[in-house]
């Protein structure tokens, strides 16, 4: 597909993986439009000329909808989505003060995987509106998975459940979505310096880097933005959960 003159839709804009993601696509002559909560939108800096934050909640359909709309009276063809918003607090399943709070593990859920769901099935419906460029293809849906869907580590009991279903979905729905000419495509980043990592001490950041086969660091929003670019210029890759991980296996700590 063609980037350029194309509207997208990109979640958790306003830091992070979504934020280098907007400003890539930006720079690659899209339209963005990212979506992030009330705090985070107004909270944030200057913004790469073609982006415009919107304030939404992925996991009101309401929400997401009328964020829909806005893009629907700008005229703006969506042919792109790519969803980066998601939380990581860490818990075990039992633990020094009892068992995993399960409303904990539903909020994680809610936000990583039905927020993901639901962004996917509002702007495939949008996405559908279009027409199809001469291949038959109307556009692209990004989720964002992590390699704890695959070697969840002690505490990420609900992070890696709700990052195993991002990836769990990916096949059924390219299937769903291939009669409309849309692909979907998910990304299983490693370990990445975004404001998640912001906590941690430089001694804990280097052991982390040091974890990694090679390169030997974290890896940089701006490659997980790059990633995406890349998937959306190759019209193949469709129902496939790609791992971008420095070929880091997690243990079990």
């Amino acid at each position: 597909m063609d980037i350029a003159g194309s509207a997208a839709l990109v979640t958790g804009a306003a830091s992070g993986l979504g934020a280098a993601t907007a400003a890539a696509l930006a720079a690659r002559g899209a339209t963005v439009y990212g979506l992030d909560l009330d705090k985070a939108v107004a909270a944030a800096g200057d913004l790469p000329e073609g982006v415009r934050l919107l304030a939404a909640d992925v996991t009101d359909e309401e929400q997401v909808r009328a964020a829909l709309a806005e893009i629907d009276a700008d005229g703006a063809e969506l042919r792109l989505a790519v969803n980066c918003a998601g939380i990581a607090p860490s818990a075990r399943i039992l633990g020094r003060r009892g068992p995993h709070d399960l409303d904990l593990f539903r909020a994680v859920v809610n936000v990583n995987l039905i927020g993901t769901f639901n962004v996917m099935r509002l702007v495939a419906e949008s996405i559908a509106r279009h027409e199809p460029d001469a291949h038959g293809q109307r556009g692209l849906v990004v989720n964002t998975a992590s390699i704890a869907a695959f070697e969840g580590q002690v505490g990420q009991i609900a992070y890696a459940a709700s990052k195993a279903g991002v990836a769990g979905m990916t096949v059924t729905a390219a299937r769903d979505l291939a009669q409309f000419g849309i692909r979907v495509v998910t990304v299983a980043p490693g370990i990445v310096d975004t404001p998640m990592m912001a906590g941690f001490t430089e001694d804990v950041r280097a052991g982390l880097a040091a974890s990694v086969t090679f390169p030997q660091r974290l890896a940089r929003p701006e490659e997980y933005a790059r990633l995406v670019t890349m998937i959306a210029e190759h019209d193949y890759l469709n129902g496939e959960t790609i791992r971008m991980d420095g070929a880091l296996r997690m243990t079990a700590r």
